[in-house]
């Protein structure tokens, strides 16, 4: 994970809605497009992300209607990673900001989105012996925390 690179594990399948896009306008292109994020923007410039997650707790737990627009239930600042990182780094900031979807940015533009899905996947490839040498770099970066 040290060796492989976010450009090379990413998905370059993005969704992006301007902040008065509704929920269900949203949702709807969500949906059309399987993916389980939208990144939200303003004057095409990227500035929150909603999340499956969101849909759940911002929208349905709290009854608000689906003309609701997107920007109100974002989060916002929006959290990303460059394509030159590390795998290992795009962990470590899913890990201490409590996220599982992570933009990439480019040139002030989201080009990709890595997940943890993305990570298990190519974490789970190779060997046995690759994947213990993982686990244990894992467990002892966990211990340094």
């Amino acid at each position: 994970m040290d060796n492989t690179f976010v450009s090379q594990v990413m998905s370059k399948n993005v969704l992006t809605a301007d902040k008065s896009t509704s929920l269900q306008d949203t949702a709807q292109d969500m949906k059309r497009m399987n993916v389980g994020c939208v990144v939200v923007t303003d004057q095409s410039k990227p500035i929150g992300i909603v999340t499956e997650r969101d849909f759940v707790t911002k929208v349905a737990a709290e009854g608000r209607p689906l003309f609701t627009e997107v920007g109100e239930v974002m989060s916002s600042p929006l959290i990303t990673i460059s394509p030159e990182e590390t795998i290992w780094e795009a962990s470590e900031i899913m890990k201490e900001k409590v996220i599982h979807k992570l933009p990439v940015k480019e040139n002030e533009q989201i080009t990709g989105m890595i997940t943890t899905t993305d990570i298990v996947k190519i974490s789970s490839v190779g060997s046995d012996s690759q994947m213990r040498k993982i686990c244990d770099q894992i467990l002892m970066r966990m211990k340094d925390d």
